[in-house]
């Protein structure tokens, strides 16, 4: 069974810190890019950070850069988002994504695409 799986969100003060692990079952992880999206209530899907599987390039947002770092363990199928000095404004529900794409910058900028694998989510509260 293709399966991606969230975990690691919660709830955190501004300035803090999460890390969100992506597992990946059912499919050839290492031949497929990952990305991670969220979607804040009332607003559209947004890329947030992108990682190739080809060759480590990675994409991230305006919004994101310098405080979020993307990385995956291909002998553990696992993809990770570490978010450091989290803002209220990143508050969303953070999705963990796959496509087998050389292309992440455009696959990351549109917000994914119809073709993705993608998993349940995982929420992320950044308050005091």
């Amino acid at each position: 069974q293709v399966q991606l799986v969230e975990s690691g969100g919660g709830l955190v003060q501004p300035g803090g810190s999460l890390r969100l692990s992506c597992a990946a079952s059912g499919f050839i992880f290492n031949s497929y890019a990952i990305g991670w999206f969220r979607q804040a209530p009332g607003k559209a899907r947004e890329g947030v950070s992108c990682l190739s599987s080809r060759d480590g390039s990675t994409y991230y947002s305006d919004s994101v850069k310098a405080r979020f770092t993307i990385s995956r363990d291909n002998t553990k199928n696992t993809a990770f988002l570490q978010m450091y000095n989290l803002q209220p404004e990143d508050t969303a529900v953070y999705y963990c994504r796959a496509l087998r794409t050389w292309e992440i910058h455009g696959w990351c900028r549109r917000g994914g695409s119809g073709m993705d694998i993608w998993g349940n989510g995982t929420q992320v509260t950044v308050s005091s």
